[in-house]
């Protein structure tokens, strides 16, 4: 019975060596003490756009053609209407280049009592009026002033010349020089511009 006993010992005894049980606690050492989450809220993720900005629109050209040049300025309707009664507004509106010396509404009101309208009924001599009003090319006020005369797409040229330091074409003064054009130029006059007499 004592040597049951004896090797019940042995045997807890050699169990204790091979399989240790780790202390729990060990008294030397002091615990690490535990971590604690940080009181400071985390921060609010940041929202994603939820659309694109739009695009910028690219402005659009400021320059037109030299017959909407002159409606847009409302001052030349009387010179619309004769271009519209000799064929004249898709020649304006083509690719040019054009210098146009161009009449205000107060110039073609200024010719003699029934002279415009007569124009207007005879589309052959509103033509010849109205190209005679026209150069070919753009020549800007700084090229004016050097000439002493131009040719007008009608054929007779047109006399130019600088008084008190204003420009004269013919009898008719230039009130404002260079209105650009996608198309050439105008040059605004208070005078119509009469051709000489056809032979």
């Amino acid at each position: 019975m004592l040597k049951k006993a004896a090797l019940f010992s042995v045997s807890l005894g050699l169990l204790a060596a091979c399989n240790p049980v780790p202390n729990v606690i060990n008294p030397g050492i002091e615990p690490m003490p535990p971590v604690m989450p940080s009181a400071e809220p985390m921060p609010e993720p940041t929202a994603m756009p939820t659309a694109m900005p739009e695009p910028t629109a690219e402005p659009a050209s400021a320059l037109v053609d030299i017959v909407e040049t002159a409606v847009a300025a409302g001052s030349f309707n009387t010179l619309a209407q004769a271009l519209t009664a000799a064929n004249l507004v898709e020649t304006l509106k083509g690719e040019g280049p054009f210098t146009v010396f161009a009449p205000t509404d107060e110039a073609f009101a200024a010719l003699p009592e029934g002279a415009l309208d007569a124009l207007l009924a005879n589309p052959e001599e509103l033509t010849r009026v109205l190209t005679y009003h026209v150069v070919s090319g753009s020549v800007d006020a700084a090229t004016v002033t050097g000439l002493s005369e131009a040719a007008t797409v009608a054929g007779p040229n047109v006399a130019i010349e600088v008084v008190d330091g204003m420009v004269k074409i013919n009898d008719a003064t230039v009130t404002t020089a260079d209105v650009m054009a996608s198309n050439g130029i105008i040059h605004v006059i208070d005078t119509v511009l009469m051709p000489p007499a056809a032979n």
